[in-house]
């Protein structure tokens, strides 16, 4: 497998939007760090999980998709559907990725190497999922939402209340972000026979969605302290996000996309980012 088979996969399947999701898990780490010891050696693999696993279910999309995202204009210039990289090797690729991400589940203990292929099958599920119901935003939002539920298994070996908000939380703001950006999507989903809130709803109703699944967002983010409280610095961070969330559904409106990419990755990026910090503050300072 050559380096540059390896860039064009990395490339293919964003790594770079790995910010979403990896503070979230992190913040998980720090807040079962009240109670439970959690080594350097146990981050560093909760993150090659984290990595591996998005790999794998990123690149499985991509294959499943590839006749779609030929057929449509915005996603046409992918790696697959382009030439830039074969179904060959984004297979290989993606099957190492799902094997590491296994074998990285068993070194953090048992219970999370038997729980790895559920891990998969829902992440990877993702992929069919546009297929036969609307609520896809939702069943990426329950894939990324189970990172912090993983990271607490992986620490404690069980699930506390604190995790399964957080996973709410991540859950409700992914998918509502996603039905954003699929809204430029709606069109061709459409005449595909693809299914979303947009195609459901239509654009007026899909960002009502996405909006009241923000709202939910930032009502369990602020139940988070009540499970394991923090300091002045997560409400100041807490604070910020509503705000971001907020501008987020401000420059997206009905008739106008223009700044849907900005909304999708630098405001969610942001919000991953300002939480995290401001978990390290509420736990640390």
């Amino acid at each position: 497998m050559s380096a540059n088979a390896l860039v064009t996969y990395g490339r293919m399947i964003k790594l770079s939007h790995s910010i979403f999701a990896m503070p979230f898990a992190l913040s998980a780490a720090v807040l079962a760090s009240r109670e439970h010891p959690v080594s350097p050696g146990q981050v560093a693999l909760i993150v090659g999980c984290m990595v591996t696993a998005r790999s794998c279910a990123m690149g499985f999309n991509r294959i499943v998709d590839r006749n779609f995202d030929a057929k449509n204009p915005r996603t046409a210039v992918r790696e697959i559907p382009s030439g830039q990289i074969s179904v060959g090797v984004a297979n290989a690729i993606t099957a190492a990725a799902a094997a590491l991400f296994v074998a990285l589940a068993f070194a953090l203990n048992p219970l999370c190497g038997w729980l790895s292929p559920v891990a998969l099958g829902v992440t990877c599920g993702y992929s069919y999922a546009k297929r036969f119901t609307a609520l896809v935003h939702v069943w990426l939002g329950v894939a990324l939402g189970l990172a912090p539920i993983a990271v607490w298994i992986a620490l404690t070996g069980g699930v506390e209340p604190v995790a399964l908000v957080l996973a709410g939380a991540v859950a409700s703001w992914v998918a509502g972000f996603d039905i954003l950006y699929s809204l430029q999507d709606e069109a061709f989903d459409r005449g595909q026979g693809l299914h979303s809130i947009p195609v459901a709803l239509g654009e007026r109703g899909a960002m009502g969605v996405s909006a009241l699944l923000h709202v939910v967002t930032v009502a369990l983010l602020a139940c988070v302290p009540g499970f394991s409280p923090l300091g002045f610095g997560y409400w100041a961070g807490f604070a910020v996000i509503a705000a971001v969330l907020a501008y987020e559904h401000w420059i997206v409106r009905p008739g106008d996309l223009s700044r849907i990419d900005k909304a999708f990755f630098d405001l969610n990026g942001y919000v991953s980012l300002l939480f995290f910090g401001g978990v390290c503050l509420g736990r640390f300072v």
